[in-house]
């Protein structure tokens, strides 16, 4: 790219712009990090922590896709696996929300994403890990901005890319079909095969660094965008000994008590105030501690474990990346900030119907979940709602719920050297922010301005966060303005945020199927509902969801929600997003034979047609 030609997209950047490392962990809780009241051994990160600002009111979307690259506001439910199984069922089918605009399964091109735009303004832009936006090539990163990408394109995979070979009639069980095939994308293409000794969070941070390498090897002066999203900590809850050893014998007391020792140092840290009130554990689906036998406890215990290492290695590659900035003199100039997409996964799938029978005896067939062997590639774990929720408190619940559990992550930021900050480092903030301020926050530091309403001939969306830049110089007091108004939706899960006030509809079986009111500033935990206590102000922000589900473009998939429409014909067939059956015999030999047209369908007055 020419200097004429990357300069064109730029309004009033100085000669030496920022660069920017983007760091993404997936599924991580809260007090995970050592930074963030945890024990798990992240000594890279907690470097960026205390050269930087650490957030404790920072949010993203309840699940990973729409928190990716800070740009989108839509969500796509992969499948009814984490719809509620309780209450007024008929309206909890994701069906109604299948090829709606901002429900087609990967991301449309109502959206111009970050990395588009900073490549168009002269920037290199580059990302190695997970994608989760479309699974076929013109979905692919290549596709939407970045100049180069090492992409891991399905929502979850084995970390090891271990694939289990099959013996004569057996198939993979339905729940397994999109979480065990290490699928990635290098550029343009398919890649064919992993290098040996594959481990995801390695392997995607070997493939940063060459990136970055290659770009001082050619001299290129460019600035640089580095998006770095990593596919752990998720299960399948897989690490290398050498990070599992560290934690042998470390949760031994169970997740209770790992719970009261984090909340502790959260208070001690400044991370939460010291009278607290933590939501009580919901996880009825599963036995408490004193209820396990002493090899349930060993083998639950040894899952947190290879869980800990998870976030150990990532926090390993960070270094490496990091250091290698610091060791070419560019870390100076580069604004880097990390988070996790969600709150942490604490579904108990063993107690699933789609997993119990054929998944659990497949698991038993072709993989070694004993203890010696758990966290190795032929192993395949998770570890449940009890330890899920000693990362989320004091909040309620956890990933795929509005509540602030799934929706409230760790994020901190360190500024560029030349910026005018005057926040002292090692710095926290309770300021209310959310993913959606990343990309109006990253455009002001590179003098790029979002061009909406079109770009490139096409219509797009407006950004709807606010650029956290003024508050961080110290310009602005605040990154929202009070009355600030924030909505989510994911699975019939919904919350409405103005202000410290915030509403929340959980249905049945977590919560009580209709609307609660919370006040944040006294009662983070979401404990204390006060719709019967205020029900002018629940009035008041109902009335406020219901514009927003008309803004944004919300599919209710419940009357409480706003104007539910039941499903068209078309709509109703669970795999009908399924863009490219890449587990399918012979599919990744022959992509195109594999592939199908996606549905897609709009609302017009009060029923849902083809688009």
């Amino acid at each position: 790219m020419s200097e004429s030609k990357a300069s064109s997209g730029t309004d009033g950047a100085s000669a030496k712009r920022p660069n920017f490392l983007v760091i993404v962990a997936d599924d991580l809780g809260f007090s995970d990090l050592s930074c963030f009241g945890g024990e798990i051994r992240t000594p890279n990160l907690d470097k960026l922590a205390s050269n930087g600002l650490r957030f404790t009111d920072f949010h993203a979307a309840a699940a990973c896709s729409p928190t990716g690259l800070g740009n989108l506001i839509e969500w796509t439910n992969r499948s009814d696996q984490n719809a509620p199984s309780e209450g007024e069922i008929k309206h909890w089918s994701t069906a109604p929300q299948r090829g709606m605009p901002g429900y087609e399964g990967y991301l449309n091109e109502r959206v111009v994403t970050l990395p588009e735009l900073l490549h168009d303004a002269g920037y290199l832009t580059v990302m190695a890990g997970k994608w989760h936006l479309g699974l076929v090539p013109e979905r692919f990163p290549y596709k939407r901005g970045f100049e180069r990408s090492f992409a891991h394109l399905p929502a979850c995979s084995n970390h090891y890319a271990y694939e289990p070979q099959l013996n004569g009639q057996d198939q993979i069980p339905g729940f397994m079909t999109m979480s065990f095939i290490a699928l990635h994308s290098e550029d343009g293409e398919y890649v064919k095969k992993l290098p040996q000794e594959w481990y995801s969070s390695n392997g995607y941070g070997d493939k940063m660094l060459s990136y970055l390498k290659d770009r001082k090897a050619a001299k290129d002066e460019r600035p640089f965008f580095a998006y770095f999203p990593f596919t752990a900590p998720h299960w399948p809850l897989q690490a290398p000994d050498e990070f599992i050893e560290h934690y042998k014998g470390v949760y031994d007391d169970g997740p209770d008590v790992l719970r009261a020792r984090r909340l502790q140092k959260m208070k001690d840290m400044g991370l939460c105030a010291p009278d607290v009130e933590p939501h009580p554990v919901i996880a009825d689906e599963v036995k408490g501690w004193k209820n396990l036998t002493a090899e349930e406890k060993q083998k639950s215990c040894k899952a947190m474990e290879v869980f800990a290492a998870m976030v150990e290695c990532i926090d390993r590659n960070v270094g490496k990346v990091v250091n290698y900035l610091e060791e070419t003199g560019e870390l100076d100039n580069t604004f880097v900030c990390f988070m996790s997409d969600n709150g942490a996964e604490g579904a108990a799938y063993e107690a699933y119907p789609i997993v119990q029978g054929s998944m659990l005896q497949h698991l038993q067939k072709y993989y070694d979940n004993s203890l010696d062997n758990l966290g190795r590639g032929n192993s395949f774990i998770w570890y449940g709602p009890r330890w899920a929720q000693a990362a989320t408190a004091p909040s309620r619940l956890y990933k795929a719920f509005t509540t602030e559990g799934g929706v409230r992550v760790p994020f901190l930021a360190k500024m560029p050297a030349q910026s005018s900050s005057s926040i002292k480092p090692g710095s926290i903030t309770n300021q209310f922010s959310t993913i959606m301020d990343l990309a109006p926050t990253i455009l002001e530091m590179a003098g790029v301005k979002h061009p909406a309403p079109t770009y490139q001939n096409r219509e797009v969306v407006h950004m709807r966060g606010a650029s956290m830049l003024p508050y961080l110089e110290s310009t602005n007091a605040r990154i929202h303005p009070e009355d600030h108004i924030t909505g989510w939706e994911t699975c019939g899960r919904a919350a409405l945020r103005h202000g410290s006030f915030k509403i929340l509809f959980i249905p049945k079986p977590k919560g009580p199927e209709k609307w609660q009111l919370y006040d944040l500033s006294v009662d983070p935990g979401e404990i204390h509902d006060l719709a019967e206590q205020q029900p002018e102000k629940m009035e008041k922000m109902v009335k406020m969801w219901e514009q927003y589900v008309l803004e944004i473009g919300v599919v209710p998939l419940a009357p409480a929600l706003g104007q539910w429409i039941e499903a068209t014909e078309g709509q109703m067939p669970e795999n009908a997003w399924m863009e490219y059956e890449y587990w399918k015999d012979g599919a990744r030999d022959e992509p195109e034979k594999f592939r199908k047209d996606l549905p897609r369908f709009q609302r017009v007055g009060d029923v849902v047609k083809a688009r």
